[in-house]
């Protein structure tokens, strides 16, 4: 004879057979994860090319077949688009993306001294420090939000559990504390190289990309996603030429005029070496 199962813990559970959190774990209510059996198609399977959320599961661009989402975090930088980032790529890029000469410069040696060695095919490191796109995957630290797999791929149930587990109030977004918590929340022990990244990554990205709401400063969901799939940078690249475009106008006494719209990032597929 079959015997009973055990009666499960009290606590908060996500359907009749998976209990998510107990009460003799107070931070297992503290920071819940969500049940996405109904909205995303096997959330815990990573996807290789696209980024997909609750709201988009099936995602919002035409993936590109030869980049992981992890690459096309970076492809932004990639302006020749040989699958090499040189320090001068990225000096460039984030010039465009409107942070000044001195954040622009400090980035360089921050950037390409943590992660070009990891990502080079020898031992011996590159004098060039340049990044391989191909290679990038190395360069997953820990203590991070683990968005991204080991081999560089999205995770939809880990993307979602940052706003299930930070985003107080359902607000839509992270604020700037929510922000500082979350990154608190990750850090592995004796990890320090991986929380000092963590922390850099997520407070430029609120710095970059956080707008006003009726509900204060926020880094919207949405806009988070597409920082993991790069496609924000060219969005944000575009915005400030534009603001650049029209102070020349003004300065040089011209009716300023709408700049042309760039094609959408992310679309074209090419080869990473």
């Amino acid at each position: 004879m079959q015997a009973d199962a055990p009666a499960a813990p009290s606590g908060g559970r996500s359907d009749d057979r998976v209990v998510t959190s107990i009460d003799a774990a107070p931070m297992t209510h503290l920071h819940p994860v969500p049940d996405l059996a109904d909205r995303i198609y096997n959330p815990g399977l990573p996807r290789a090319n696209i980024t997909c959320d609750a709201e988009h599961p099936a995602g919002t661009y035409s993936p590109p077949a030869a980049m992981t989402v992890m690459q096309q975090h970076i492809a932004f930088w990639d302006r020749d688009n040989d699958g090499m980032l040189w320090p001068s790529d990225t000096y460039v890029g984030f010039r465009k993306l409107g942070f000044n000469v001195f954040l622009s410069a400090i980035a360089v040696p921050i950037i390409h001294g943590t992660f070009s060695w990891w990502t080079q095919n020898s031992w011996l490191p590159d004098p060039a420090f340049r990044i391989r796109m191909g290679n990038i995957h190395r360069g997953k630290h820990g203590s991070d939000s683990e968005t991204y797999d080991t081999e560089g791929r999205f995770v939809p149930q880990k993307f979602e559990e940052l706003f299930s587990k930070y985003d107080k109030g359902n607000k839509g977004g992270l604020s700037f504390q929510d922000v500082q918590d979350m990154v608190r929340g990750n850090r592995n022990i004796m990890d320090p190289t991986g929380w000092i990244a963590g922390w850099l990554e997520w407070n430029v990205s609120y710095y970059m990309a956080a707008k006003d709401t009726p509900r204060g400063r926020l880094l919207l969901k949405d806009d988070v996603r597409r920082i993991i799939d790069g496609t924000i940078f060219y969005a944000v690249a575009r915005e400030v030429e534009a603001g650049r475009l029209r102070m020349r106008q003004l300065q040089g006494g011209m009716e300023p005029r709408k700049p042309v719209a760039a094609t959408p990032a992310g679309a074209a597929a090419r080869k990473i070496d």
